[in-house]
């Protein structure tokens, strides 16, 4: 193996360890400082829009404005800033604010499995076996995360589950809807307007400087990791991960975002994660690789907003998703 691959193996945990932790210090600040979700996602869609913007303008050399200029771009990036961005960031900080890190972040990792599930109704087309085991996995999974193994009673709140869950229908919203922009434009500059618009609309929700909760200096660190390691440099870790070794394989690695979060989650905020939330994890998981291996490669049913041809799990894992999270 090269130092090339190998590099590219370390920038993806990386960018893994740094989405996972940024759940961890959201839940520290969330349950132990008081601050409220709404502040938090209007400040880092704020800051972290500009700071995509940024490094696309001065990095990347993009013209920032190129992709208002088409009505129907400006139209699909707002539709994409509303539905796709605030609704994935607000849903999967709210389900951490109502359980934690790890169980939050496990729970998104369901959404591949809806756009499966979504891709094979709207073309009308039977999953594959591994979607199907993927489904089946994913829908174990959940069911001993959120019931402990007792069926017939929650081991996690109903807000907890609706959000957990609302997350993963946002994730799929997320990864469908900007696909055509996607393969327009520069992804920091599709995420880095998004974020910045999202950000602009729920300053309407809770203004940026009417900051709540007990802030010291651990929450100002919590919130600087979140904003910066959480979004900009693991977006730019990721993507240059992509370019050493593969998008797949990028995917992959990049799976280790749940156990991250769950392992700092559990030794520094004293998470309780028993092991029946643990095989619960794996059993989610496991659908990642499930729906990112094997398969051949076939086109796009006509319809989907796309140039090239896209094996299933090309589309299932397009992991630009990840200025979330995360």
């Amino acid at each position: 193996m090269n130092k090339f691959v190998v590099k590219g193996f370390i920038m993806a945990i990386l960018a893994a360890i740094f989405w996972g932790f940024s759940g961890t210090f959201g839940q520290f600040l969330f349950q132990v400082r008081g601050v409220s979700v709404e502040w938090m996602i209007t400040v880092r869609m704020l800051v972290s829009g500009i700071l995509l913007l940024l490094y696309a303008a001065l990095f990347q050399k993009e013209d920032l404005l190129t992709i208002f200029r088409p009505k129907k771009d400006s139209i699909a990036l707002f539709t994409f800033a509303i539905f796709g961005m605030v609704s994935v960031q607000y849903t999967y900080f709210a389900a951490i604010q109502h359980s934690n890190a790890g169980t939050a972040t496990v729970l998104q990792y369901s959404g591949p499995v809806m756009i499966a599930i979504f891709l094979a109704v709207k073309y009308r087309k039977l999953p594959a076996v591994r979607t199907l085991l993927a489904i089946l996995m994913a829908t174990l999974g959940t069911l001993l995360l959120v019931t402990h193994g007792n069926f017939g009673e929650l081991a996690i709140s109903k807000a907890a589950l609706f959000f957990g869950l609302a997350s993963a229908v946002a994730l799929a919203v997320y990864t469908l809807q900007p696909l055509r922009l996607l393969h327009t434009y520069k992804s920091s500059l599709v995420i880095g307007w998004a974020m910045l618009i999202g950000g602009f609309l729920f300053s309407f929700v809770h203004a940026p400087w009417e900051a709540d909760g007990q802030w010291d200096i651990f929450a100002v660190l919590s919130a600087v990791f979140i904003i910066v390691f959480g979004t900009l440099i693991a977006f730019t870790l990721y993507m240059a991960s992509v370019k050493s070794i593969g998008g797949q394989m990028t995917s992959l690695l990049a799976s280790a975002e749940p156990l991250a979060a769950t392992l700092l989650s559990v030794y520094w905020l004293q998470t309780s994660f028993k092991l029946l939330d643990w095989i619960g994890s794996l059993c989610i998981i496991s659908t990642v690789f499930l729906l990112s291996t094997g398969g051949s490669r076939s086109r796009v049913p006509s319809g989907l907003p796309t140039k090239q041809p896209l094996r299933m799990r090309d589309l299932v894992f397009l992991r630009s998703r990840r200025m979330k999270r995360k």
